[in-house]
């Protein structure tokens, strides 16, 4: 799951650069599947504050009601989300040692 989670901040960052609009559709859709896994993951551990959180990336990334942020206010969100999935990677292989 660790590494999913890495390839996945890869293809956030990648919405930085001009991709065609059926990309960024793809990743909204991958965001969906990722977060709600992650949701429910955090819910068997019963972490409410993981649950609450993914589960709300998830409706956000949701790619059937589309959210219009605008490209500066969607891109300011896929870095910090790559972000975070990318100390969770660090974190979770430092804790794993």
């Amino acid at each position: 799951m660790k590494y999913i989670q890495f390839a996945f901040a890869a293809l956030l960052l990648l919405c930085l650069a001009d991709m065609p609009y059926g990309y960024y559709q793809l990743v909204r859709f991958i965001a969906m599947v990722l977060f709600g896994w992650m949701a429910y993951d955090y819910s068997t551990k019963e972490q409410q504050f993981g649950l609450v959180t993914f589960g709300s990336l998830a409706l956000l990334f949701q790619p059937f009601f589309k959210i219009a942020l605008g490209r500066t206010i969607w891109n300011m969100v896929d870095v910090v989300v790559a972000i975070v999935l990318v100390v969770m990677f660090f974190y979770s292989n430092k804790c794993s040692d």
